[in-house]
């Protein structure tokens, strides 16, 4: 049985970073290919895409518990997988109200499918695995971020405009990529009838069974779920914990974590340095007013000189940090809600998608130098919000052990 969680999360992982291949190259280019239509009756915008999608998103936070205990896990990422694949399609031949309806269609897709993958993930973890498994699924994730962009890279840099026989043979081999990622996902065991008839010891595992199986009707699965949800809101921990799930990212550096206290702290602290490396590294290197759209940057000099390797190495940088907050956040709650996996990711996610909205919402008006200090700032509370509820963990650890 230990064989097939490790195939299960391996299989979760390349899944998901077929599936965001595609959808995250094609987030990164759509405004170009949109300003390159020569479909003169086409009038959407990336970025009101973007806004749809986050809305979206954030608030169907609220009931994809619901939507999940009634269709499943692996369901739930099943249809997610085509929903993001129609949103791919799209472009072959965009049009304004395909393009808006995708939008809206994948922010409740997004919510389903995040909840789902949080709550697999934990079933198919038990507390000595955990970090090595998030760690896992976020490395084959991250690799999303390689290969389409390293496509786009090589064939359209010299390139301003993408002419639409361009754009429609790219986004087929983008959508083929998805549905390859939906099909993955299909090929997901149910752990729950692979372990049936043996023995589980582990606490974590344990509880997720019994999160699974439980018998109720539809109608009470939904009420149950969102009930859950609001009340897991409410409680020190989790409201705590989101102040560093508003800063979290991800990444790979929980492959080389266990559940080791110490190495916990250690992870953590070294994602607080390599966050404010990199803070620093882009304070210098990019003019404060970059971020400011129509800005000319005439009254803001960098103070070095920009370099690509400058930009590489910020970005590295970045990564690692964000690996280090997303695979410690992935294990803590897994940890504290082995019973309440779905509704804890789903406020996981809720939180996350409001705080990008805001972001975007800001990043507009603000200037470099206040959008990095907001950031310092919600590291530091973010880190200090993560040690207290690890402070509490502990400290109910040793009042079991006693």
């Amino acid at each position: 049985m230990g064989d097939r969680r490790v195939i299960n999360v391996y299989l979760l992982g390349v899944a998901f970073m077929l599936l965001f291949t595609a959808f995250t190259t094609c987030g990164n280019i759509e405004q170009t290919v949109i300003r390159s239509l020569t479909n003169t009756s086409f009038s959407g915008s990336g970025y009101n895409s973007l806004a749809i999608i986050y809305g979206v998103f954030s608030v169907s936070n609220l009931i994809a518990p619901s939507v999940v205990a009634v269709v499943g896990l692996k369901m739930s990422m099943v249809f997610s997988g085509v929903v993001y694949s129609g949103y791919v399609v799209s472009f072959c031949e965009p049009m304004t109200w395909s393009f808006y309806i995708a939008s809206t269609l994948i922010g409740f897709a997004a919510a389903v499918l995040w909840t789902a993958q949080g709550s697999f993930l934990i079933l198919n973890s038990d507390s000595t695995t955990i970090n090595r498994n998030t760690g896992t699924f976020w490395a084959l994730l991250q690799c999303s971020m390689l290969f389409g962009n390293l496509y786009v890279y090589l064939q359209w840099r010299d390139t301003t405009v993408i002419s639409d026989h361009d754009r429609s043979i790219f986004f087929i081999i983008l959508s083929v990529i998805s549905l390859a990622g939906t099909a993955i996902l299909l090929t997901l065991k149910n752990i729950k009838h692979v372990d049936s008839n043996s023995e589980i010891n582990d606490p974590l595992l344990q509880d997720s069974r019994l999160f699974k199986e439980k018998a109720m009707s539809t109608l009470d699965q939904i009420t149950s779920e969102f009930r859950s949800m609001l009340r897991l809101f409410r409680t020190k921990n989790m409201m705590l914990l989101s102040v560093t799930i508003m800063y979290s990212g991800g990444g790979i550096f929980g492959l080389l974590c266990t559940n080791n206290q110490f190495r916990r702290t250690s992870v953590i602290l070294l994602g607080v340095i390599v966050h404010l490396l990199a803070f620093y590294l882009i304070f210098l290197i990019i003019p404060g007013d970059a971020p400011i759209g129509g800005a000319t940057s005439s009254l803001y000099e960098p103070y070095l000189s920009p370099s690509p390797a400058a930009a590489l190495v910020s970005s590295f940088l970045l990564g690692l940090g964000d690996s280090c907050f997303n695979t410690q956040l992935y294990s803590i709650l897994g940890i504290l809600y082995p019973q309440q996996s779905s509704p804890a990711f789903a406020i996981f996610k809720f939180v996350q998608s409001i705080s990008a909205a805001v972001a975007f919402g800001y990043s507009n008006y603000l200037v470099l130098s206040w959008q990095l200090l907001i950031l310092t700032s919600f590291c530091f509370f973010g880190t200090l919000s993560f040690f207290t509820v690890k402070k509490i963990e502990d400290n109910a650890s040793d009042l079991q052990d006693f």
